[in-house]
């Protein structure tokens, strides 16, 4: 059977000792203060943020035009030819059929600016120009 030498295993209690004191020491209010100012401080930076308005595509922008001038005017969008950013959000060309005519050639169409801010809501339109389908015109 093997013996232990005395000197061994004091030296490994007064080990396990210094482990423990370790573990178990008691906090200082400089201690606290100083970890409560390491686990406050990312709390701090990570706050939420106020999340960005949610601004119009430049597609959303485009349908949303066609959309508010057909319910003002009551014309069918023809399609859009032509796309803006503003400071205000967004200039849309829209081009509509004001007269239907047989053939379709002679159609009388028109070309609006259509103004949107940017979700996408109607400030403003104007008409700036109509013109026949069928005959080349200014562009």
């Amino acid at each position: 059977m093997a013996t232990r030498s005395p000197s061994g295993s004091a030296a490994k209690k007064s080990a396990t000792k210094k482990s423990a004191t370790k573990r178990s020491a008691p906090r200082t209010s400089d201690d606290s203060s100083e970890e409560d100012s390491q686990e406050e401080a990312p709390r701090r930076r990570s706050a939420p943020r106020a999340s960005a308005p949610k601004r119009a595509t430049a597609s959303q922008a485009a349908s949303s035009a066609a959309r508010q001038l057909l319910e003002l005017t009551g014309r069918e969008a023809e399609g859009v030819t032509g796309l803006e950013r503003t400071d205000d959000g967004w200039t849309v060309k829209v081009e509509v059929v004001e007269v239907r005519r047989i053939p379709d050639t002679t159609d009388v169409l028109a070309l609006y600016d259509v103004d949107v801010d940017s979700d996408g809501d109607l400030l403003g339109y104007r008409r700036v120009r109509r013109y026949t389908r069928g005959v080349p015109g200014e562009d």
